[in-house]
């Protein structure tokens, strides 16, 4: 698939085509650099219409957002050299109406907070299917998505409360403790465990 850019590309100097060929309302970029998961993306979108570019770094996402501003992004929260929240900033300010989708991970309310201010529209954790990802960038925010098949349980709600304080108190435990009421080793030990099922 000629539309897959890596930046091991343009190290190699091969020559890399970072605009959008086709039908530009259905331009839609994909910043991941987990390459098995953009290639799976890619092609999925691709067969439900949609004209996609697939990067694996921020660096090649702003170009792309810069000289294509595509109509669509699914942007990796993090990514090998930097934040894909710069290549939702840079989609934003070179396409405002730009509907752009975050995966990431490590899904906490706070990083999903984050990027909904820097501009998406929505929020998914990874992996997620084409579907998902499909229906996020064309929903049209006037109605309210389906209730979850199963909710967040008390556990997480706590566990994703104290990570959101977390990453306001730049992450500095005894802020976070002191805020939180709780005694630092306490805060510790939560921090250090997994995040409890949903």
């Amino acid at each position: 698939m000629d539309t897959l850019k890596t930046t091991d590309d343009l190290l190699s100097g091969d020559a890399v085509k970072l605009t959008f060929t086709g039908d530009v309302t259905r331009s839609l970029l994909i910043v991941d650099d987990d390459a098995p998961f953009r290639t799976r993306l890619a092609r999925a979108m691709e067969k439900r219409g949609f004209n996609v570019v697939a990067v694996d770094s921020v660096q090649l996402g702003i170009e792309v957002a810069q000289e294509s501003a595509p109509a669509f992004a699914v942007v990796d929260l993090r990514l090998g050299d930097g934040n894909g929240l710069d290549v939702v900033s840079a989609l934003r300010d070179a396409r405002p109406d730009a509907r752009v989708v975050m995966l990431t991970g490590y899904g906490n309310i706070a990083t999903a907070v984050a990027a909904v201010k820097a501009g998406a529209v929505d929020y998914l954790p990874k992996p997620a299917d084409a579907d998902a990802v499909e229906s996020a960038l064309l929903a049209d925010g006037r109605t309210l998505p389906q209730p979850p098949e199963n909710p967040m349980s008390a556990d997480r709600v706590r566990w994703e409360h104290i990570q959101r304080v977390f990453e306001q108190c730049d992450r500095n435990v005894s802020e976070t403790a002191r805020r939180l009421k709780m005694h630092r080793r306490t805060l510790q030990r939560i921090l250090n465990k997994h995040a409890p099922r949903a």
